[in-house]
């Protein structure tokens, strides 16, 4: 099971979800997008909340009202944490998660600590926490086939932009023969101008010889 939320409508068209248990969790872990952001509250037991980005956005977009909703539904999520003021939320991309076969299912570590970002949330929220469990819904996604269809779309999309590529390319060879020979044809005639002339001046020439040879 996976709930989802809306984050703050006026930040745009967002969804922040969670899986269930450490089993959801594990599936999330495998199968994230690469514009998904991953919290957890820090040092603390939590629930994995993730925020799904616009495509082409990176961790900077976030705004400041869309991490105070993350941030908070963390919070309202940690057994512990929830009850105790001043706590620090971890965020960082889902691509900075690293999985060992050493860890236990739901534990994560980091491919890079210096991606890891901290915010002190220094007390729970409530009007921001109903806000956002007024908007949840409950799914069983299958997470695997959704990440499947994701990357054919993408493979799909780069080999139309590849066919293109070499489309343009080709074009640009073709143009660029085509303006060689262009050049080569009008040296070519330039020469043979130059040729008809001096032959004509040599011709007159030798009648005019011949004109006063004959007086």
């Amino acid at each position: 099971m996976v709930f989802y939320f809306k984050a703050r409508p006026e930040a745009g068209d967002y969804t922040i979800f969670m899986g269930l248990d450490k089993f959801e969790n594990e599936e999330l872990i495998k199968y994230g997008f690469p514009e998904d952001i991953w919290f957890h509250v820090d040092k603390m037991s939590s629930a994995h909340v993730y925020i799904r980005l616009h495509k082409g956005q990176s961790i900077d977009d976030i705004s400041e009202g869309v991490l105070e909703d993350c941030v908070q539904l963390v919070k309202a999520n940690s057994i512990q944490g929830n009850k105790v003021n001043n706590i620090d939320v971890v965020y960082t991309p889902w691509s900075n998660l690293k999985k060992t076969a050493s860890m236990d299912v739901g534990q994560v570590g980091f491919h890079n600590p210096k991606m890891v970002r901290t915010v002190r949330v220094e007390k729970r929220i409530n009007e921001i926490v109903n806000r956002l469990n007024r908007t949840k819904v409950e799914r069983k996604p299958d997470l695997k086939a959704e990440r499947e269809a994701v990357n054919a779309a993408e493979r799909a999309e780069r080999k139309l932009q590849l066919r293109d590529k070499k489309r343009r390319e080709e074009m640009e060879r073709l143009e660029k023969e085509r303006q060689s020979e262009l050049r080569s044809y009008k040296g070519l005639m330039v020469s043979e101008n130059m040729t008809s002339n001096k032959q004509i001046a040599t011709t007159s020439k030798s009648l005019q010889e011949l004109e006063e040879d004959f007086m």
